[in-house]
């Protein structure tokens, strides 16, 4: 396998140096024993190793291998999960004050650099789909409105594919984008896996970013940062930014080692997992593509009476979905999968899922509109109270209130909360015994 990074440290390694310099295990192991194999690899910057931010060496080499299997022009490697990416693709594409458009179902992430680099935010509200109780692909129309309405705005910010799946139309989305002189990122944190199943949709954009550890064999918070049109260098100052000027080795060489094996063994494997879904989905009620409806083909997502009961259930047989609503359970399937997992996971769902029995209709409402009062970073930098979420009502949100996962928040930063924002997250099974904090405005 063509590993530039993987073999550096290896054949360093190999050179029993003398490390004066940290970590400080010293390449000798880990009190942790599952973790001390990986200790051997586990350098600082140094001329045989690379540095992530200057761009270089076997680093370089191995990012550039990524750029190639996503056919992009360049590739950052991010040890601070896709958060990391999406903070730094807004630093890349917007200045203090700018305006931006925003998917309303972007990751709290984004939220987050709203007041950071003090953005001001137009969302785009995806179309709910009644009959699924989800929110559609966002819309080139909708998307085109906005921009027409506010030439100031110059970047787009959308999810692509979302936690249940669903994809958009990224070409189109790009091209309605470039047309208005803005430009377009996609927070692909769950699509790591397409390219691999032959779906580039993910090159169309301006910037990508795409979390390894979701779907493919990659340790947590190994994530990528991808770029059309941007030098590698300026992905660097971003990402160096948010990032530790300490990044894992382990977790980078981890991600040489995982492009490689996806584009070897791991692509067949992906191929079956894809079949195994397929039938699924036949099987059991569940989240199908239809028209106008382009969903992952590795993400199994159930259609449940009452979704945290049969997650409750599926648990208790030793089984653990990713994530629950009121309707749906969501399965996230990979090329590590094996026909004997896809075979305790249909027997599970045959254990706790009624059989024969039609699903009642779905009564779960999308998220309402919440008004803005304040800017993100006024709301989220001013002096605030924690207060009791039923006593909320009338206040100005000075954090996220994002079920997790997926993430997505219901109230932001700067957000007033009403009796409608309430009721919506007691319906949906939110914890209102929370308290959330608010701004002393």
């Amino acid at each position: 396998m063509n590993t530039p990074l993987c073999d550096a440290l290896r054949t360093f390694a190999a050179t029993s140096p003398l490390r004066m310099h940290m970590p400080g295990h010293k390449g000798m192991g880990l009190p942790l024993p599952e973790l001390s194999a990986a200790a051997p690899l586990d350098f600082t910057e140094l001329p045989p190793t690379g540095n992530l931010f200057e761009g270089d060496g076997p680093i370089r080499a191995a990012e550039e291998l990524w750029a190639a299997a996503f056919h992009m022009d360049a590739c950052l490697f991010l040890t601070g999960g896709s958060t990391q990416g999406v903070l730094s693709a807004l630093t890349l594409t917007c200045r203090p004050g700018d305006a931006v458009l925003l998917d309303r179902g972007c990751h709290r992430s984004a939220y987050n650099a709203l007041a950071l680099l003090d953005l001001q935010p137009h969302y785009l509200y995806r179309p709910w789909l009644e009959e699924e109780g989800i929110g559609g692909p966002i819309s080139p129309q909708a998307v085109e409105k906005e921009l027409a309405e506010h030439p100031e705005i110059k970047t787009v910010c959308i999810t692509s594919p979302t936690y249940y799946g669903v994809q958009s139309d990224i070409s189109t989305l790009a091209s309605v984008a470039h047309t208005h002189g803005a430009r377009l990122i996609v927070d692909g944190a769950h699509g790591a896996h397409l390219p691999f199943l032959g779906d580039f949709s993910l090159s169309a954009a301006d910037l990508a970013v795409v979390s390894a550890h979701k779907t493919l064999p990659a340790p947590g918070q190994s994530a990528l940062l991808f770029a059309n049109g941007v030098p590698l260098e300026e992905l660097c100052r971003a990402g160096s930014l948010y990032g530790s000027s300490s990044p894992s080795y382990p977790m980078m060489a981890a991600l040489d080692a995982a492009r490689a094996w996806m584009e070897t063994e791991g692509i067949p494997h992906l191929l079956e997992t894809a079949e195994h879904v397929a039938a699924l989905r036949s099987a059991f009620p569940a989240l199908r593509p239809q028209t106008g409806l382009t969903l992952d083909p590795t993400r199994l997502v159930l259609s449940c009476p009452d979704g945290f009961a049969v997650k409750a259930a599926l648990e208790e047989l030793g089984v653990y979905p990713e994530m629950a609503d009121q309707r749906h359970v969501v399965c996230i399937c990979t090329a590590s999968d094996t026909a004997a997992s896809f075979r305790r996971l249909e027997e599970a769902l045959h254990a706790v899922l009624p059989q024969g029995v039609p699903l009642p209709p779905i009564t779960l409402p999308p998220a309402p509109q919440p008004e803005l009062a304040c800017s993100p970073r006024t709301a989220r930098f001013a002096p605030g109270e924690t207060v009791p979420l039923l006593q909320a009502e009338g206040r100005i949100a000075a954090a996220q209130i994002a079920p997790y996962p997926p993430g997505v928040p219901v109230v932001a930063p700067g957000e007033q909360l009403t009796k409608k924002t309430i009721a919506y997250l007691k319906q949906i099974g939110y914890n209102m015994e929370k308290g959330t904090e608010v701004v002393l405005l």
